[in-house]
């Protein structure tokens, strides 16, 4: 046991969770916790300025390194303005922790005004978290940062937020540190995973929907190797976007808003096999799971299986040892693979590209030169903006990890400040996040973290000078009455330049040429992208295709 205060209680548990780098923004009641970072050499403080930031950095960074990302904010406002960040880590199961202030411990509940008081403060965050903690004591805060890490750690990968008032940072006691524990998978019960093996031998044309629960598992190879043993073609959600090579030829590509290729080919599986995934409302249409199709659910979530559609078997375990587990069961039966004819998916494929690039030529000539340009370990940050839809379906992602989305939150301003942590994690690799301008401006001041760290994100920013989706919903379902959805933008370039980045202005037909100037560039850079008013996929009616 060693006497220490709370603060430093804080910095030497996260030390023992093989924590590396904390993303905060100062402020009085956690500068207990800032004053235990002095002088100590193991864990990084990322300081940036806007709290929203420090959550969305700390999910970008466990997005990419697999690690927990963690934040620290004060109480009342600054949780609050981090709430959008949570929400987001919490939707896309990401495993976040947020370390957060209070008042001090006498005025707790007391309603008396307290800066930046609100009372039952983890009310506030609890329906975006799996596990929240105030701590009271000082020798209580090792226990709860390790409870918050284990609980990120098992089971589903979500957020987890602790509060400490500030007396209890400046108390001094006698404080016990524990050790990182190693943590095994959850495997699942092998009767559901027979009835499983049997339905999907039996089939005629299985197909596998993979979510980004398969990705959080580290799960990719099992699951490749299950597709290939049942003949099987994949389908995958955004979040799941890379889980198989996109160039694998069982692989579909992304199903999102009904469509992709998995909507010409979703409709002629009979038995589907969904992995890591809720099946939420964005599959819809043909992508959607539908009578007289028998659903094999799969999640380490037991919670979501058959809640949006019902589920024939139900498998709860963790995606790397169940898809082991059925892998083995499948090969004992010696099921024949190849039930899909690979021309048969070749057309799918062909057909869904000619059906995008008739869509959206500008949006898939944009990708095409991105991937021209990009590695196969290049990690994309795909904003909330038309060309980020579409990259969807036009960019072709061969590694996990490597592409990442806001999944059904559909955050605002979330890609640049989740570029910059992906970056922290992944040093070496290039980091490209593709932003509007209207959700660029969210993250703006934070171009002035980037340059202070050397955080080399480059940010591509499409300006239509509107919140495109919605001036477009404008324009076609109400009728041209475009109101409150156009706005006056700064000259990108100069602002980049004014923060001490590269600033780059190119044309739609020169965007590859600007990406491989500004990754050469070892600074970070901003590509101003002017394009008209788009439409995304969601507002196209989902294509019908008649079963096969």
């Amino acid at each position: 046991m060693a006497q220490i205060t709370g603060g430093q209680a804080v910095v030497q548990a996260l030390r023992r969770e093989a924590v590396r780098v904390v993303f905060g923004l100062p402020g009085v009641q956690i500068m207990g916790i800032y004053d235990a970072f002095y002088g100590q050499p193991d864990i990084r403080l990322i300081t940036v300025r806007h709290e929203q930031t420090t959550t969305y950095m700390a999910d970008g960074y466990a997005r990419v390194s697999g690690e927990p990302g963690v934040a620290l904010v004060v109480p009342g406002p600054g949780l609050q303005n981090a709430g959008a960040a949570l929400g987001t880590a919490y939707a896309c199961s990401s495993p976040v922790l947020l370390l957060t202030g209070q008042v001090e411990s006498s005025m707790l509940g007391q309603d008396r005004g307290a800066l930046h008081e609100i009372n039952d403060q983890l009310d506030v965050v609890r329906p975006v978290t799996k596990w929240c903690q105030r701590v009271l004591k000082a020798e209580e805060i090792p226990w709860a940062i390790h409870e918050a890490m284990r609980q990120m750690r098992t089971g589903r990968p979500r957020p987890t937020v602790v509060e400490i008032p500030p007396d209890v940072l400046a108390a001094t006691a006698e404080v016990t540190l524990g050790q990182r524990e190693a943590h095994a998978p959850a495997a699942p019960d092998r009767e559901p995973v027979r009835r499983a093996a049997e339905l999907v031998a039996a089939a005629k044309k299985p197909l596998i929907w993979a979510g980004g629960g398969v990705i959080r598992a580290d799960a990719a190879s099992e699951l490749v190797a299950l597709a290939e043993a049942l003949g099987a073609p994949v389908a995958t959600t955004a979040e799941g976007k890379g889980a198989i090579a996109e160039d694998h030829p069982l692989a579909l590509g992304v199903g999102y808003s009904g469509h992709g290729a998995p909507a010409l080919a979703a409709p002629r599986a009979d038995v589907v096999l969904a992995v890591g995934t809720r099946l939420t409302g964005q599959m819809r249409g043909p992508t959607a799971v539908r009578q007289p199709q028998r659903l094999i659910h799969l999640d380490v979530d037991g919670s979501v299986i058959g809640k949006n559609y019902p589920a024939e078997v139900q498998i709860v375990g963790d995606a790397r040892p169940a898809l082991a587990m059925l892998l083995e069961t499948v090969r004992e039966r010696k099921s024949p693979a190849g039930r899909w004819p690979i021309p048969e998916l070749e057309e799918i494929r062909r057909e869904t590209e000619a059906w995008a690039r008739g869509q959206a030529p500008l949006q898939c000539e944009i990708v095409q030169q991105l991937q021209r340009v990009l590695s196969d370990h290049a990690i994309v940050v795909s904003g909330i903006t038309n060309v980020g839809y579409w990259a969807h379906f036009a960019l072709r992602v061969r590694r996990p990890r490597t592409y990442l989305t806001a999944s059904y939150f559909a955050t605002l301003g979330f890609e640049f400040p989740t570029a910059l942590g992906a970056k922290v994690a992944a040093p070496d690799r290039p980091v490209v996040c593709l932003a509007g301008d209207g959700g660029f401006m969210y993250g703006l001041p934070d171009l002035a973290t980037a340059v202070q760290y050397g955080i080399n994100v480059v940010a591509i920013v499409f300006v239509d000078g509107a919140f495109g989706a919605s001036k477009n919903d404008q324009l076609t379902r109400f009728q041209g009455r475009v109101v409150g959805t156009e706005f006056r933008n700064p000259d990108f370039v100069r602002v980049a330049e004014a923060f001490g980045a590269r600033g780059i202005r190119a044309e739609p037909d020169r965007v590859g040429k600007a990406l491989e100037e500004a990754l050469a560039a070892e600074r970070p850079v901003v590509i101003e992208v002017p394009i008209p008013t788009l439409v995304p996929p969601f507002q196209i009616p989902p294509r019908s295709a008649a079963a096969g």
